[in-house]
């Protein structure tokens, strides 16, 4: 293990990040505060209680999700898109780092700055709507697996990207619709039988599920079965990674 080149890897896109801290951190914050403004406090107010929680603190834990899947594909994806654009992965694919060495390097960092972001998030939340943590701990590990996760997903996506459009493409054309009809704003259970069986099918409502489990301790799914899915989902990806450098699919410009 190459812990220096890592080091360097990891360093690099942290500070990329607090170069642009305002569109990084603060623009992200300031449009989910808006979210907890609009339907915390203002709709909010005018709705009853969700599974004994009130609305606003009810869409905590989704509006946390949004942001954390968003931003971890989006700061992946481009921290390694950039590399193959300007042409600067020829340095790292002839340094003498493996490909666990730079899936740490940049998964980390991209990691590392979505978790901050829902950290922030989950402050900034307090300032509109009260809340509490049932299970601090179960939290922490969703909140680390999924920023983990869709990092590495991002990963993924700036290795497959050939130009910047395709950069949003599947975050715009699949991971948004998926994540607001993923039980953000809502229980599934508020659906009628029909929708319930199809919201199964997908894959984001077991992460918010999940995660919202962790608050408030009730759940659309079995937080167990929210656990595994993104286990495996994981999984899926870093054995997509591996075979990724080890055929050197599209890791060049």
């Amino acid at each position: 293990m190459n812990a220096h080149g890592v080091r360097a890897i990891y360093r690099f896109e942290m500070a990329r990040t607090f170069r642009t801290i305002t569109q990084s951190i603060a623009s992200p914050v300031l449009s989910t505060s808006l979210y907890f403004v609009v339907f915390g406090a203002a709709i909010g107010s005018r709705m009853g209680d969700v599974d004994g929680v009130s609305y606003g603190a009810f869409i905590i834990p989704g509006l946390i999700m949004l942001s954390l899947m968003n931003e971890s594909l989006s700061n992946a994806s481009f921290g390694i898109y950039m590399p193959k654009w300007a042409g600067t992965i020829y340095e790292l694919l002839s340094a003498p780092v493996g490909w666990v060495e730079v899936v740490l390097g940049y998964v980390g960092a991209a990691a590392s700055k979505s978790v901050m972001l829902g950290v922030l998030i989950l402050v900034t939340a307090r300032f509109f709507v009260d809340y509490e943590i049932v299970h601090p701990v179960a939290m922490v590990v969703f909140l680390l697996l999924t920023a983990t996760t869709f990092s590495l997903f991002g990963f993924v996506i700036g290795l497959w990207a050939t130009d910047f459009q395709k950069l949003q493409v599947i975050p715009l054309m699949i991971v948004t619709p998926l994540s607001f009809l993923g039980g953000a704003f809502y229980s599934i259970d508020m659906l009628p039988p029909v929708w319930q069986k199809i919201a199964l099918l997908n894959p984001v409502v077991y992460l918010i599920s999940g995660f919202r489990w962790s608050f408030y301790g009730s759940a659309d799914v079995d937080p167990a079965i929210s656990f595994a899915a993104i286990t495996v989902f994981l999984v899926a990806l870093l054995l997509a990674v591996r075979w990724i450098f080890r055929t050197g699919w599209r890791l060049k410009a």
